[in-house]
């Protein structure tokens, strides 16, 4: 900790004042705050925040929805989108910019076999075009047949309505039916919540269920399957061993695009530039969101190999048979400005090995603690993504209530420490605590963690009978 932060100031109650009076917050039921006022997090610096009160908090979530990877108080990036704004703040997509073509050369450069960069301003917005693509595909080359996008249960891709269509999460989706049509699940991979028993070919077994949709769905009417690399918000969920392999096959065999999501492994949090790239295989399409500009700027990217931009490349004509979408905020330059810095970062200080390095470091000493704890059921991860599954019993696998994981939430809090949970996502599983630190952690900070985060864990097990 470099720097404190005074006591709450009249000026901080005003702003907390006018809050509860106008702002509508995320994922939050305002009848709380009748009676308490929000959190306000008035300042940021490397991995820790400030309260308007005055409190400090490792933040192991970057930021609290995993995004904010190479830390706060870049003074870089708020420059380098500065001085972009000066020279040219926006100029909408149908137009070149320099730091646009800068920074889809710099990516495509990491990820070999991809070709093409479509920007927009959020992940569920860069999940959206890849529908649009695929759809458009369908039109354009099977007469509109070929346009069923399949998903996995537990994933999740957004809070559109057609991102929501293609969510695995129950509890996220309630209310907000009817969905769109063309959109079908699948089975999960999660082994240690294996839906086939105990076995040893669980990845290929997991894989098949991909295949059993394409068949039930009809092969000639299926475009594309999207996937999360690891399934983050749903749990955590590493993919077993042999999975993405059969996955690939499986969508060659049959023709289907493959569209990973990387809105939250991408650019380093698993220990590699991206995380389907552990995995040996080649997506069509491939979703980057949060990660890209760490959030000092609003940017997504969808981005394809040259065979799919192909599939748009047509004589002009009278109809509109180019790709027809427009995102307005796709135009901004301060996001392309504020990536390449932060790729920048994250190559001269070696964070995507950092997040390599000190993420098995912590897996380890959770791993360590899982052996004597009495809810500590799975702990799962790649990197500095990783999720901890509390149970009431080990050998049933019972999972606990959500209550139980926001008590140990709320414990971590009241220590110092802020992670994350599966939040009111399913009917059942919403027990899995999840870690998601910037790539800049230390050994310091990764025992602090581990140190405050078990307390918190064993404090609340105790209670429980």
């Amino acid at each position: 900790m470099t720097q404190t932060i005074s006591p709450q100031t009249v000026e901080f109650a005003s702003a907390i004042e006018k809050d509860k009076s106008h702002v509508w917050h995320h994922l939050s039921q305002h009848s709380v705050y009748e009676k308490q006022d929000p959190m306000m997090i008035v300042k940021g610096e490397g991995s820790r925040v400030w309260d308007a009160k005055g409190n400090s908090y490792l933040d192991a979530t970057a930021g609290g929805v995993w995004c904010v990877n190479v830390g706060y108080g870049r003074t870089e990036i708020a420059e380098a989108v500065s001085r972009q704004l000066v020279e040219l703040n926006f100029f909408a997509g149908t137009a070149a910019t320099a730091p646009g073509a800068e920074l889809a050369h710099k990516l495509i450069e990491k990820m070999p076999g991809m070709s093409r960069v479509y920007y927009a301003s959020s992940g569920s917005e860069a999940n959206e075009k890849a529908f649009k693509i695929v759809r458009q595909i369908a039109h354009k080359k099977y007469g509109g047949k070929k346009h069923k996008i399949l998903y996995r249960e537990r994933d999740y891709h957004g809070s559109t309505i057609a991102a929501l269509s293609a969510t695995g999460q129950e509890e996220r989706r309630d209310q907000y039916g009817p969905f769109v049509p063309g959109f079908a699940e699948f089975g999960h991979c999660c082994e240690y919540r294996s839906q086939f028993g105990e076995v040893e070919n669980y990845g290929y077994l997991a894989a098949q269920e991909l295949e059993k949709a394409i068949l039930r769905e009809g092969a000639d009417t299926v475009g594309a399957v999207v996937l999360e690399t690891i399934t983050a918000g749903g749990g955590v969920i590493t993919p077993p061993e042999g999975y993405w392999q059969e996955i690939q096959a499986i969508c060659k065999k049959y023709q289907v695009l493959l569209h990973i999501d990387e809105v939250v492994c991408g650019l380093g949090r698993t220990g590699k530039w991206f995380g389907y790239q552990h995995y040996g295989i080649q997506p069509d399409i491939v979703t980057l969101a949060k990660g890209v500009a760490s959030s000092y700027a609003a940017i997504s990217c969808t981005v394809t190999t040259e065979a799919v931009f192909q599939e748009f490349m047509d004589e002009p004509s009278e109809r509109a048979n180019y790709f027809r979408d427009i995102s307005t905020f796709g135009g901004c330059t301060a996001g392309p400005a504020a990536a390449l810095e932060n790729i920048r970062i994250l190559e001269q200080e070696n964070l995507i090995e950092n997040s390599a390095t000190m993420g098995e470091y912590l897996l380890t000493l959770l791993r360590e603690q899982q052996l004597d704890s009495r809810i500590i059921g799975d702990v799962r991860g790649k990197g500095l993504l990783i999720g901890i599954e509390l149970v009431k019993d080990k050998v049933s696998k019972e999972p606990v209530e959500e209550s139980i994981a926001m008590q140990v939430a709320g414990l971590c809090m009241k220590k110092g420490l802020m992670i994350g949970r599966t939040n009111r996502s399913f009917g059942r599983y919403n027990n899995t605590l999840c870690l998601c630190p910037m790539l800049t952690l230390t050994k310091d900070e990764a025992d602090f963690i581990a140190v405050t985060l078990v307390d918190a864990i064993n404090e609340v097990a105790a209670q429980l009978s």
